[in-house]
């Protein structure tokens, strides 16, 4: 059983989340602010957690880094802040996905659908486990990737995206494939998220992200990794 941890103070909310998740035979744990989601989230150990941001203790984004400090499970925003930077700054404390209220259950439960996906070991066979360039390695089986000698930390989604994309080099891939697989989306309103996750790639990994040498752009039509 997929366990999700819910961390969210709208008890009308958490009503509507528990039922909805509980009738689709998922486990569902769920707390109204976030020094209470720590303990239970390192108790529990969920296989992904619903975090609204705007909690009565303490900030979701203090949330995710705590911890985002011990596990990579993934994480997804649910939050009224409709602010750009306010996604930003939950992304870049390492949440995997950023669902805007209000929002459509089914859209919400795609989500979780393909966060859960995302965490699930696909057995890749030995040709295709070690992706070396002239900047970095990526270990598909150990899923870490490498740069200068150091391990670089990435997401759950940050990972899933780049997998897909090192494991057919020099092939285009559509925006919508990495949408439907990734984010269990495919409206084409929602490439802003392959934007902001392929800058976060390159800032990563490209020793110079404005001019990306192995995560190409092919404007209007998706993404292509050179090895």
């Amino acid at each position: 059983m997929t366990r999700v941890l819910v961390v969210e103070d709208d008890p009308q909310l958490v009503r509507a989340l528990v039922i909805n998740m509980q009738a689709r035979q998922y486990g569902v744990d769920a707390v109204p602010d976030g020094a209470t989601a720590l303990r239970l989230a390192a108790a529990r150990q969920p296989d992904v957690v619903l975090l609204d941001l705007g909690l009565p203790d303490m900030d979701g984004v203090d949330v995710i880094r705590a911890l985002r400090g011990w596990t990579r499970v993934p994480i997804l925003v649910l939050s009224a802040r409709q602010a750009s930077d306010e996604k930003v700054a939950a992304l870049d404390a390492g949440a995997d996905d950023y669902i805007t209220k209000p929002f459509s259950m089914d859209e919400l439960l795609a989500r979780l659908r393909a966060a859960v996906r995302r965490t699930e070991d696909t057995p890749l066979g030995p040709e295709t486990t070690l992706v070396e360039t002239a900047d970095f390695t990526i270990d598909l089986l150990a899923k870490k990737a490498a740069r200068a000698g150091h391990d670089v930390r990435l997401t759950p989604t940050e990972w899933h995206l780049l997998e897909i994309l090192v494991t057919h080099p020099g092939r285009l891939v559509s925006q919508k494939h990495l949408l439907r697989e990734v984010w269990g989306v495919t409206q084409s309103n929602k490439t802003n998220y392959l934007r902001v996750y392929m800058a976060q790639l390159r800032r990563k990994l490209e020793a110079d992200p404005s001019h990306p040498r192995y995560l190409i752009t092919e404007p209007g039509m998706g993404y292509r990794f050179e090895g």
